[in-house]
């Protein structure tokens, strides 16, 4: 997938402007991943976690209030209803936000990140 402006934003902007939504609701550990080199689904996964299924509920739609600030919208939301992995499609960037127990189980960092370096639990800042 060719790296491209998404309303004036570059899919690594979009990615950053997720993550720090997320950190906004307190989100554990927010990571950006870069898969362009493996995969043409996306460019970038924000990856992230809430401690509740409200919390991430409320970390999902603080990333779809930013993104629409930017006259963005993602396009599908999948996992609202059981809140337990909310993924939300923005085309060039796949946000992901977790149970602690299902980030754990599906691991996503180790399939598409192998050399990448877990941040500790609870990131503060961006």
């Amino acid at each position: 997938m060719a790296a491209r402006k998404e309303r004036g934003l570059t899919p690594l902007q979009l990615a950053r402007l997720l993550r720090g939504a997320a950190v906004e609701k307190k989100a554990w550990d927010p990571v950006v991943i870069d898969v362009r080199e493996q995969t043409s689904i996306a460019d970038y996964f924000v990856i992230c976690e809430g401690e509740t299924d409200r919390q991430v509920r409320a970390i999902a739609d603080g990333m779809v209030e930013a993104a629409k600030a930017k006259q963005l919208r993602p396009l599908a939301i999948d996992g609202q209803t059981d809140a337990t992995w909310i993924l939300l499609d923005f085309d060039s960037v796949l946000a992901h936000v977790f149970l602690p127990g299902e980030r754990s189980y599906y691991d996503l960092e180790s399939l598409w990140a192998p050399a990448a370096k877990r941040r500790g639990k609870r990131a503060a800042e961006g």
